[in-house]
């Protein structure tokens, strides 16, 4: 990746967050455009959506609702806009079940190891080119709120995290910046270009509401699409 184009991207991020609320104003319509304006131009690429938890690991929580169970909802969401759009897609997890179970070959009694190793050996064996990891989040503190995402230090990682961070801020009319996930396992070892999505906080109520709300995962689902088109737009 150009550094010069990765300067200039985040240059660009910043002007938008500077002006959020007229781009969140604005910003179905925009979408609206750039899809049409540049769908001929984009090339198919295999986007892996690595689909958080699962099984007897329900991840985050708030009462009975389960981030295992938001992150399947959005995934297939995702999956299915993707496709329809000309963008190959795969999900790693199509119900409800661990990917431990599947992993019969990394020699540890650890599941949540085998769980990450096994999510890891599928971007080998599908030779994907980029990986977003669906997930949600948590907080002690209840008013925080909004989407993150976290990226590898290669460049591409931090473009295609730019992008996505830009298109769920305007989604959520939030003005967050993604950060670099450096002590998270996939972010490490995956190839790829790979991003963790955190889409919102399961124990803010504002958020909580969005993220079971079936219009609303829509929402957040086109938005992570628009944020893949626009990566590799740019990137290619």
């Amino acid at each position: 990746m150009n550094r010069l184009l990765v300067i200039s991207l985040i240059a660009l991020f910043g002007a938008v967050l500077g002006n959020a609320h007229t781009v969140w104003a604005s910003g179905d319509a925009w979408t609206e455009q750039f899809d049409e304006e540049q769908n001929w131009t984009l090339p198919h690429t295999t986007v892996i959506i690595d689909v958080g938890h699962g099984g007897i690991d329900g991840g985050a929580s708030h009462g009975a609702t389960l981030e295992k169970d938001i992150n399947l909802v959005i995934a297939s969401k995702l999956y299915l806009i993707l496709r329809s759009q000309g963008v190959p897609a795969i999900m790693n997890r199509t119900g409800d079940y661990a990917l431990s179970e599947e992993n019969r070959w990394h020699n540890t009694r650890s599941r949540h190891r085998k769980d990450l190793s096994q999510r890891r050996q599928l971007t080998e064996e599908i030779g994907s080119e980029l990986l977003v990891s669906l997930h949600v989040n948590a907080a002690r503190n209840h008013s925080k709120r909004g989407p993150l995402v976290l990226h590898q230090e290669a460049g591409e990682s931090a473009l295609l995290a730019f992008c996505l961070q830009d298109a769920l801020n305007r989604q959520q009319a939030a003005a967050t910046l993604p950060r670099l996930g450096e002590p998270f396992y996939l972010l490490r070892r995956v190839d790829q270009p790979s991003v963790i999505i955190e889409m919102g906080f399961i124990s803010n109520a504002e958020d909580r509401a969005m993220l079971t709300d079936a219009a609303k995962q829509n929402e957040i689902a086109h938005a992570i699409a628009s944020g893949i088109r626009q990566y590799k737009w740019i990137a290619h």
